[in-house]
């Protein structure tokens, strides 16, 4: 297979889709200088709306959580105690975090470069917003905001099986470049944004992507989607777009399955 080498441009979906929509959120950003980082991250002051929005998508999300969304994810919602009344503090979920999987919280401004977001992983911190989507986004916002950040991702943080993996994901992507990259990129993709997984009772999801999205967790276990077995050389090579309901989801037996799987493609690769 011709690899290439690194010339400096993004495989991202987000730059190529903020071309065609002309919409600077998903243009991601190069971090200039250091960043808030857990116990150092200041609370906002949220204005009344700003809760009433977080309220709205929190108890709109949560009643399709049972039956559709994995265990280790409720479990991880009961861990970081949220709830719909207060929009969390990233200072109090870091600190939970720490205590249970050794994962930290860093505050960034919005999308970031995809070097300075595995970089994060790598050592184990999770970069997210402290903004919230606008009223007229509800249903979909085409870049990341913290309720996609804290909702959608963090309480997958709390699995110790999910959170060595998503830290090997970081460590060998911060060795990749090229197409090898763009292979990790889209791996994270349909496993930590639009993954599946088989639980004893049944396909459930764990993908951030579409625990936030009110469309994808409807869509998600429906027929209209294909669903396949977990196979990380037909997951990197599998074509996406970020502006639809996706079509093709992958799904995996364990997160011991999802981590063992990547170490073995990017063992291959040479990237450990």
């Amino acid at each position: 297979m011709n690899e290439e080498k690194n010339s400096g441009d993004s495989f991202s979906a987000y730059p190529k889709t903020a071309k065609q929509v002309i919409d600077l959120r998903c243009i991601p950003q190069k971090l200039t200088g250091t960043v808030a980082e857990d116990n150092k991250i200041i609370y906002p002051n949220y204005s009344d709306a700003d809760r009433e929005i977080w309220k709205t998508l929190y108890l709109r999300q949560t009643k399709y959580l049972p039956g559709r969304v994995c265990d280790e994810y409720l479990h991880g919602v009961e861990l970081l105690k949220l709830n719909s009344e207060k929009i969390p503090s990233l200072k109090r979920l870091s600190a939970i975090l720490k205590r249970t999987t050794g994962w930290t919280i860093a505050r960034v401004p919005g999308l970031i470069d995809t070097e300075d977001f595995f970089t994060l992983l790598k050592r184990k911190t999770f970069p997210s917003t402290d903004y919230i989507r606008g009223k007229d986004e509800l249903d979909y916002t085409p870049a990341p905001d913290l309720f996609h950040d804290i909702f959608g991702h963090l309480p997958l943080l709390t699995d110790p099986f999910f959170a060595s993996f998503y830290q090997k994901l970081g460590e060998g992507a911060s060795r990749a470049s090229g197409r090898y990259l763009k292979y990790l990129e889209t791996f994270h993709w349909f496993t930590v944004e639009f993954g599946l997984i088989k639980n004893k009772e049944g396909l459930r999801i764990y993908g951030a992507g579409i625990i936030s999205s009110i469309s994808e967790i409807r869509h998600a276990l429906s027929l209209k989607v294909d669903i396949k077995e977990f196979d990380p050389e037909k997951i990197v090579n599998q074509v996406y777009d970020i502006r639809h309901l996706q079509p093709v989801l992958f799904v995996i037996n364990s997160f011991e399955q999802l981590e063992e799987g990547f170490l073995t493609w990017s063992g291959k690769r040479k990237l450990f």
